[in-house]
Order: structure tokens, then C-alpha cells, then sequence
């Protein structure tokens, strides 16, 4: 088995007492590795949590699975460093992928509207899937991003792409499919 170093030269040369890492490629998705996370991101660990995303990236891995079954909190500068992550990756034409994360924790994601930035599926195998349908998807891509309606409130929302979103307004349930066709729940 691979070391985390022999993925990312130096990314074990710094360590966190709470938060810990291993890593994995996914062979069969380019520039793709699984992040498994344990601990929790808090004001404290956030910086180290972003330098090793950071590491990750550097490295040309732009199609990233965080695998969360032993996350257990993520505090809100935790949040707006994946979001800040998520736009890194997706100038770099990759993805962020959320999987087997803990209630708490996708409450959290739900309550404060991130649901319509991060892609959250329930297993590895799905995230895997996902990428490699989405790897040479121009044709999702070239719709997103898009403005679309609130079918109840009428306000805009951007979307980045299709999923399961909040309204930012009115906090109905809108589903956007891959042609951008917008649905409420």
C-alpha cells in the first residue's frame, strides 16, 4: 500500500494531533484521489486542513473524493475553506466530492445552503461512478454555470451545476437536472 507521501511528496512531514489523513488514487479517474478525513476541522486545525488540500492539488490531483465516515465536526471556517477549495478545483476543470458524511455534519452543509456547491453522494463507489461519467461531460458543462428561477419565490440563483438546492430566499427544495431544468421538491 501506498504511502501518503509517496501520493504527495512532503505530506506527512507535518502533523496534526486531531486531525488525520490517508490518501488513495483512483486509478481509472484522471487526476483523481480519495481523501479520507478523521478528526474534526475546527478554527484551530483549519489552516493545516487547507495546506494538505492544498498539497493534494499542487500534486495535479483536481478530482477529489473526501471519504467523511470519521469526520466527525466541521466548524463554519472549515466550510468556507472547502468552499474556497471548490473554487480552486473547479478553475482547474475538477471536482470536490463529499461522500458517507456524517447527519450532523450534512445538516450543517443543508442549513447553511451549501448543498448547492458540493456534490454529496452516500458511497465511494458512487463518487467513483459519478467521476467517470462526468469526465469528458462537456455537455453538463456547457450549461453550467446557470441562472435559473425559484419556481416559488421567483428569485435568480445561480447554479453551478444540476442537483439538489435550497433557495437562499424562500428555502423550498429545487431540484436542477443536467439540461437545467428546474423542478421544486
Amino acid at each position: 500500500m501506498e504511502s501518503n507521501n509517496d501520493l504527495v511528496p512532503g505530506f506527512d512531514d507535518e502533523q496534526n494531533d486531531v486531525l488525520k489523513f490517508q490518501l488513495q488514487k483512483i486509478n481509472n479517474i484522471e487526476k483523481g484521489c480519495v481523501v479520507s478525513v478523521s478528526g474534526y476541522i475546527d478554527t484551530y486545525n483549519s489552516s493545516f486542513f487547507q495546506a494538505q488540500i492544498n498539497k493534494v492539488i499542487a500534486n495535479g490531483f483536481v478530482n477529489i473524493i473526501l471519504e467523511c465516515s470519521k469526520l466527525t465536526g466541521v466548524a463554519s471556517t472549515g466550510f468556507g475553506i472547502l468552499t474556497n477549495l471548490l473554487k480552486v478545483v473547479h478553475f482547474n476543470r475538477g471536482e470536490i466530492l463529499l461522500v458517507n458524511v456524517q447527519q450532523n455534519i450534512y445538516e450543517t452543509i443543508e442549513l447553511l445552503g451549501f448543498t448547492q456547491f458540493f456534490k454529496i453522494l452516500p458511497s465511494l463507489e458512487e463518487a467513483v461512478m459519478f467521476l467517470s461519467a462526468n469526465s469528458g461531460g462537456a455537455d453538463a458543462a456547457s450549461i453550467f454555470p446557470k441562472i435559473v428561477t425559484c419556481p416559488s419565490c421567483g428569485k435568480s440563483l445561480k447554479a453551478q451545476k444540476a442537483g439538489r438546492f435550497r433557495c437562499i430566499n424562500c428555502n423550498a427544495i429545487i431540484n436542477i437536472d443536467d439540461n437545467g431544468a428546474v423542478s421544486v421538491e
